[in-house]
């Protein structure tokens, strides 16, 4: 029984570490795999997502109806910020590494100065439960559940819809996609709209199990541009199978050593795979494919 209760308690945190690296790596798989953009503002659209989500939540929004609220804002200012700075910066990494550190730092302190150090929180919902001598939240099943969801919709999304094929189009040919009558910078737009999205759903997940402060981006962002590095360019071949390798390592080395180590662990992962497939996961399967 307490091998049982020992195993679970491990499966349970690899599941945990894994939801935490798909949740906050998929916007970014679609911005910087997928578009090329260096987005460094990634961590601040989940801020954006926690904001709104914890307050929309404090006002008496159901919490679903608060998550979705926070995603859909993200969502908005993405779109509004790759109309008036990313899209004239296709093409240059380099600028675009400026121009989000840009944008990045004066969220993170227009937050501070506006909001202050820390936000009131709303509790993690859906209590416990306990097995052998360990104690498990409810609501951590949830986001695992919410991880592997977000991947099946966005597999739908890119494979099955009209959306998906415009948006893949536009991304790998995008001239060929203009010459055929696609309003490619609208279809930018809405991608890099999705990506922030998605990152504002991370937030809102997140909002009620940590404290909100203006600097939690920085959390998420080292983490999901780790799962990208490692996982490649695609998301179902590359940040999938990467995170649920990177949640394995990270649970194991934080059950036997700390939290530092696993962060450790992670870092020293990413630096192995980009010398060993410098792109990544996806690169490599797609290699050994042709």
């Amino acid at each position: 029984m307490a091998f049982l209760s020992d195993l679970f308690a491990f499966l349970y945190q690899a599941g945990d570490a894994f939801a935490f690296l798909v949740l906050a790596a998929c916007g970014l798989a679609i911005v910087f795999g997928m578009m090329g953009v260096i987005n460094l503002a990634h961590g601040e659209f989940i801020l954006c997502g926690a904001y709104v989500c914890a307050t929309t939540a404090r006002m008496g929004l159901p919490l679903p109806l608060a998550v979705l609220s926070g995603a859909l804002v993200a969502g908005l200012v993405g779109m509004i910020l790759e109309r008036l700075v990313i899209r004239h910066l296709y093409h240059r990494p380099l600028d675009t590494i400026v121009a989000t550190w840009g944008i990045s730092m004066i969220a993170t302190q227009g937050t501070l100065i506006v909001l202050g150090s820390t936000l009131p929180g709303t509790g993690t919902p859906l209590g416990s439960f306990s097995m052998g001598g360990y104690s498990f939240s409810l609501y951590r099943l949830v986001l695992i559940g919410m991880a592997l969801a977000t991947l099946l919709g966005l597999y739908l999304l890119f494979t099955r819809t009209r959306f998906g094929v415009l948006a893949r189009a536009t991304i790998q040919v995008p001239h060929m996609a203009q010459a055929l009558g696609i309003n490619t910078g609208f279809v930018y737009s809405l991608t890099f709209g999705l990506g922030a999205a998605l990152a504002g759903l991370a937030g809102g997940l997140y909002a009620p199990t940590m404290t909100l402060v203006p600097t939690m981006g920085s959390a998420f962002l080292v983490e999901a541009f780790v799962t990208v590095v490692v996982g490649g360019a695609d998301i179902f071949l590359g940040t999938a199978p990467a995170a649920a390798i990177l949640g394995v390592i990270k649970a194991a080395l934080t059950s036997w050593y700390g939290q530092l180590a696993g962060q450790i662990g992670l870092l020293l992962t990413a630096i192995v795979m980009i010398r060993v497939m410098p792109r990544g996961l996806s690169g490599w399967l797609l290699r050994e494919r042709s």
